[in-house]
């Protein structure tokens, strides 16, 4: 909850230690940036080979852009991805991987851990979402509207994240502008929420993978996934008409992709391939039309590709690289890596490396089955189908992997040779050198940036709250009058501070000291991501 204090300020200095305001960009010609994505989806797109489902609008998009082939997120399931897209940062290194830390009720006792209740994740000091950078630029910056970072992102993040957000609202149409348009039509939940909807595909003609049975059960729930992804292809389409009314189209950067792979049975929550592939189009007028680009890219180097991109130096603490812009890395990346950690009430620690073809997997939980018994996916009819057919003992052996009670501890799979990743080379001697080389990059990954889901999440929360029962609060912000202007800063490390003049306007980033006149109202947020945000008003 926020803490609002109201103060009366007069027009002089105040004595007292001051943040040194950052400096804003140059000023110049910055281009305008479009993340559309969508929820839950593997690349089933024409130009990625898909035959059934129809998405002229995004293959035309990829006619006009570049294909990436080897794009993965950082987990199978979107809220730790999305902590990772919007840092920069692995979310087992900041305190986002379990899923999820908020959002859910704190009397759903069957669906989440007991003595659980919802928190946001107090991630390290001076990591911010990196659209704050961009605003502290000068871009006008929306998402519409899902967040879902696993924190609570403070009024700096954006000038707007509602339904409603959208670029046309910038106060001016010079203003460079990022905005974020998510499609929820793919999500797993849409898949029973759409079930009276009409099909736009014949079950007959669906690929049923060889971990369903082959059934009109399995059959009808891939054809409505793939209708919806039809109905997503349509929306995409709304937003790119948008960006041509207003003359945007031809020059501003579009990035398509999706949170992680598909929203299905043994796909979603899973770190295969088919769990953490998802598609990748980037259409610039900078960047040549219908090329396919194979290069290694995980969701951690998105936020960093859009700050190069706009022109807006990349900090420190983000660990991806940019693959584009003035600041491209200058080596391409080698690995990608990817964990699984608590599934609503279920827990389990799991952690991937994959150089493109080879996939490592470290079962920090052998003990657990693969399939976890998570209740929001029974609402799924092919997931309760499943488990009437294991019980009925009418699974065959390839269905009945994920059903295994244990694991092994070290998993290898060649996921060109294997792509269902069903036949672990871990202890084929012709994989030795493979299997050493994908574990020391797993455990120098774990040396270099830590991994918090080693610890406990109950103890996890308790040192991030210092043993109290609530989140420790951002301290008030400081303020100092010279010469007329406003110093703000605020004692709680990593804080950002946000300030307006009234109520209605939106949040601005503190970057400079601000003009003060007699009369004027001055309301400032000051916010350390994970901590309670504390409000005051000043009056002058």
């Amino acid at each position: 909850m926020r803490n609002i204090g109201i103060i009366f300020c007069s027009l002089f200095p105040l004595v007292g230690l001051f943040a040194r305001p950052n400096q804003p960009e140059n000023q110049v010609k910055k281009p305008n940036i479009v993340w559309i994505v969508c929820e839950d989806m593997s690349p089933h797109l024409g130009s990625y080979g898909e035959k059934v489902a129809k998405t002229p609008v995004l293959d035309q998009l990829a006619k006009e852009a570049v294909r990436y082939t080897q794009v993965y997120s950082t987990a199978g399931v979107c809220a730790p991805s999305r902590c990772a897209l919007i840092t920069g940062n692995y979310q087992t290194a900041i305190g986002g991987q379990h899923m999820r830390t908020l959002g859910f009720s704190a009397n759903a006792k069957d669906d989440y851990p007991a003595g659980l209740k919802p928190y946001s994740a107090v991630i390290p000091a001076g990591v911010k979402c990196f659209s704050e950078y961009l605003r502290m630029a000068g871009y006008y910056c929306t998402n519409n509207a899902k967040q879902d970072y696993q924190f609570e992102a403070p009024v700096t993040a954006w000038d707007e994240s509602s339904k409603k957000a959208h670029w046309r609202k910038r106060p001016s149409k010079s203003q460079p502008f990022f905005s974020v348009f998510n499609i929820e039509t793919t999500h797993e939940s849409q898949v029973w929420a759409r079930e009276k909807q009409p099909l736009l595909v014949d079950p007959k003609d669906v690929l049923v993978p060889p971990y369903y049975p082959d059934d009109s059960v399995s059959r009808k729930t891939i054809a409505r996934f793939l209708s919806n992804v039809m109905v997503m292809d349509q929306q995409v389409g709304e937003i790119i008409k948008q960006l041509k009314d207003d003359g945007l189209y031809e020059e501003s950067i579009i990035f398509f992709y999706s949170d992680h792979g598909d929203g299905m049975p043994f796909v979603k929550r899973e770190l295969s391939q088919r769990g953490l592939k998802v598609p990748l189009l980037i259409k610039s007028p900078h960047l040549p039309k219908g090329k396919v680009d194979d290069q290694l890219i995980s969701f951690v180097d998105m936020g960093p590709t859009v700050l190069s991109l706009a022109g807006v130096k990349i900090p420190q603490k983000i660990h991806g690289q940019a693959f584009l812009g003035g600041q491209q890395a200058k080596a391409k990346r080698k690995y990608i890596y990817a964990a699984r950690d608590r599934m609503d009430a279920e827990y389990d620690r799991v952690r991937a490396v994959s150089d493109g073809r080879y996939k490592y997997i470290r079962n920090y939980m052998p003990e657990k089955s693969y399939y976890q018994p998570i209740k929001y996916r029974l609402q799924n009819p092919l997931m309760t189908h499943m488990l009437a057919l294991k019980a009925a003992g009418k699974l065959n052996e390839t269905q009945l992997k994920w059903f295994r009670p244990t694991k092994s501890v070290e998993e290898l799979f060649d996921t060109q040779n294997d792509p269902h990743e069903f036949t672990n080379l871990a202890s084929d001697p012709a994989y030795k050198n493979k299997l050493a080389e994908l574990r020391k990059k797993h455990l120098d990954w774990v040396s270099k940036y830590g991994d918090l889901g080693e610890m406990p999440e109950l103890d996890m929360l308790k040192l991030w709250w210092k043993g109290e029962a609530n989140p420790p609060k951002t301290d008030q912000t400081k303020v100092a009058i010279v010469a007329g202007k406003a110093q703000l800063s605020c004692p709680t490390p990593g804080a950002s501070i946000g300030y307006r003049k009234n109520s209605k306007e939106t949040w601005m980033v503190y970057t400079k000291p601000i003009t003060i006149n007699k009369g004027d109202s001055l309301y400032v947020m000051s916010h350390r991501i994970g901590y309670s945000p504390t409000e005051m008003r000043l009056k002058y």
